[in-house]
């Protein structure tokens, strides 16, 4: 590499005359911001230039284009310039975005009266934990929608599942105030709304499946209970027949009192005409 001294300002006033010492050879040079940036030592200038020059892309829209969500390697790719390139621009964007992740975390929920006094974290770490899913696996971001305001997203695996939930962020004055986006937001903020296992029965006397649902409770219906009737038929007394000694019921009309047992024997009693006559009655 060859060394050029400066010789002065080239007549058109846009250009600086170069000379090379040993050979005599001058050259111009252009007078431009790359140059101006470089004699003062500006090397963050002088990337920002070198971007502009290199793509269609400026500075300011990089940002725009991270802010909004996209990646470093996303924008790099859509400008053609190295990633180390973008990422000077992307740094501060992407503290700004990491950032208000961590304040929406303290937001609170909007409900139908009002918002929640528990946080968006709180509410969401207790749905992770009523559904058995690991919350210090899950990863929060943040970025500008396309009307301006904070958009808020949590990222997770389920088994193979990979899940996204949104929500709107409305900064503001004791962490501001969160509002779900889609289905899973939803879900995330009603604890309640998880799915219970139930079994499904299986024929052939397999062991049961389990059916994920969600939890209604069980239908019962309820049939009369039909009142006793009562019966006034009498069971008859049954007697052995004289054949097999089996017990037979008597007939219908042939039931009887019972005899009485028969007294003792006692002496007889004179009848009263024998008294007056003196006479013993014959009678037995």
């Amino acid at each position: 590499m060859r060394t050029l001294r400066v010789v002065g300002l080239h007549e058109d006033g846009k250009s600086i005359v170069c000379e090379d010492p040993a050979r005599r050879e001058r050259f111009l040079l252009p007078a431009d911001e790359r140059l101006r940036a470089a004699a003062r030592g500006d090397a963050t200038r002088l990337g920002q230039i070198e971007i502009e020059l290199e793509s269609q892309m400026r500075p300011r829209e990089i940002q725009t284009r991270i802010r909004a969500g996209e990646s470093v390697e996303q924008v790099a790719t859509a400008a053609g310039v190295p990633i180390q390139r973008v990422e000077r621009f992307a740094y501060p964007v992407l503290l700004e975005r990491s950032r208000t992740a961590e304040l929406a975390q303290q937001a609170h929920p909007v409900r139908e009266d009002g918002p929640d006094v528990q946080t968006l974290g709180e509410v969401v770490a207790y749905s992770f934990g009523a559904r058995g899913q690991d919350y210090s696996q899950a990863s929060w971001d943040a970025w500008r929608g396309e009307d301006g305001r904070w958009i808020v997203g949590l990222h997770w695996m389920a088994g193979r599942s990979e899940n996204r939930a949104h929500w709107a962020f409305s900064p503001g004055a004791h962490g501001g105030t969160i509002a779900a986006i889609d289905e899973l937001a939803e879900a995330l903020l009603d604890p309640n709304s998880y799915r219970t296992p139930r079994a499904v029965e299986r024929p052939d006397d397999e062991q049961p499946m389990f059916d994920y649902g969600v939890s209604t409770g069980a239908k019962v219906i309820e049939a009369p209970i039909p009142e006793p009737v009562e019966d006034d038929t009498t069971e008859l007394p049954r007697v052995r027949a004289e054949d097999d000694g089996a017990l037979m019921p008597e007939p219908e009309g042939a039931r009887q009192a019972k005899p009485k047992p028969k007294r003792k024997n006692h002496p007889a009693v004179p009848a009263w005409e024998d008294v007056l006559l003196g006479v013993r009655s014959q009678r037995g």
